[in-house]
């Protein structure tokens, strides 16, 4: 999470002549505070998505505080539903604009607290005062991708959820199965087909057709994987990306390991140290620390989810198929011979120091220590 190259930096901005603006995105409604930070500030609601309405609201705003038509504007919303669309509909409009991430917001600790759009949209509006004023530290920008940026990770955020259904539908079948103690596991394929020939007609044909169609979903679902599979494979071999190639090289790593590494981070994101690639991957430590209670809270989660997950993946990966990089060794050496719960915590460690490891071999050239290359014409499967 970053500021924008647009936000004015220690720089105080207490003073007047300018117009803040904080969204309170909802599905059918939006709700506006606008003020300049000296009196109190108004609110509107305006339909979702109405964007002219947005430019009545800011105008009716800067009549109300006595702004000239070419006062600057800031504004902020939260990152959600909506995306990235409004912020770049708000840079056109010539207004400096911020996403901000949820998480990141502060509230109120006591155990009942009024909650309502008008009182969070207010909040964010003083929040955002303070962020000008120089309270950096107030919350966390996200970093904004570009259309194209964004547009590239479809292919692989619609090939997880295309596998998610294909073991929806597997999971389906079996347990319409069970309930005639019919019991497979495989479902789909030659044995799967001689297997449904033989006991389909034991079945009632209400139960029967249910689970020819669930096949028929099947089947669908899984022809188009193996297309998305296929443009993976064919744009990671004819170069699109380097990183994708560079990665792919390292044994351990698969085509769609690469992949989804790339579009979701290496690819798009600049990181100035190695504190930075484990924060946005959320394999940060979270102390707590108060008065003589210490003690660790777990990995802080707050960085992209589907990278950590990935890294994790990768890290018991990494132990099978480079047992000879230094990584493997410092981990078998510090929790081969622990438990299976300190292992689990110690393949954390690793998936952080892999990161970093992986960032520097993209950025600059490093192999990690010890590791090998695969041997050329072999492909080894997508994890």
């Amino acid at each position: 999470m970053d500021a924008p190259d647009t936000a004015l930096r220690g720089q105080n901005t207490t003073a007047g002549g300018r117009l803040y603006m904080a969204f309170e995105l909802g599905d059918k409604s939006w709700k506006l505070s606008l003020g300049d930070g000296q009196r109190a500030p108004s609110r509107c609601t305006v339909a979702a998505g109405d964007t002219t309405a947005v430019l009545i609201a800011i105008a009716n705003a800067r009549a109300r505080c006595h702004l000239g038509a070419d006062a600057p504007v800031y504004s902020c919303y939260e990152a959600g539903r909506d995306g990235f669309w409004l912020h770049r509909w708000l840079t056109e409009q010539d207004i400096v604009n911020l996403v901000v991430d949820s998480a990141s917001i502060e509230v109120n600790r006591r155990r009942r607290r009024a909650k309502t759009d008008r009182l969070d949209s207010d909040k964010l509006l003083s929040m955002l005062i303070r962020y000008y004023a120089g309270e950096r530290r107030v919350w966390a920008v996200a970093r904004i991708p570009t259309p194209e940026q964004e547009d590239d990770r479809r292919l692989h955020r619609e090939l997880e959820r295309l596998r998610q259904e294909r073991t929806a539908h597997i999971n389906r079948i079996r347990s319409l199965l069970v309930l005639h103690n019919l019991r497979v596991r495989y479902v789909g394929g030659r044995i799967w087909t001689r297997w449904w020939v033989r006991q389909r007609e034991q079945l009632l044909p209400g139960l029967r057709a249910e689970i020819e169609r669930e096949c028929e979903r099947l089947t669908l679902v899984r022809n188009q994987i193996r297309l998305l599979e296929r443009q993976q494979d064919q744009q990671v071999c004819s170069g699109a990306h380097p990183g994708m190639a560079l990665l792919a090289q390292l044994a351990g790593i698969g085509t769609g390991s690469a992949w989804t590494l790339v579009r979701e981070l290496f690819g798009w994101r600049q990181f100035r140290n190695r504190r930075e690639v484990a924060g946005s991957l959320g394999l940060t430590p979270t102390p707590y620390a108060s008065g003589t209670s210490e003690f660790e809270l777990g990995i802080s989660k707050a960085g992209n989810r589907r990278c950590r997950w990935l890294m994790v993946e990768l890290a018991w990966t990494w132990l099978r198929w480079q047992p000879g990089s230094q990584l493997s060794h410092w981990f078998n050496q510090r929790f081969a011979g622990t438990g299976k719960r300190l292992r689990r915590i110690g393949i954390v460690a690793l998936a952080r120091r892999l990161a970093i490891a992986l960032w520097r071999y993209l950025e600059h050239g490093e192999i990690p220590a010890g590791a090998t290359l695969k041997p050329r014409g072999i492909n080894m499967a997508s994890i």
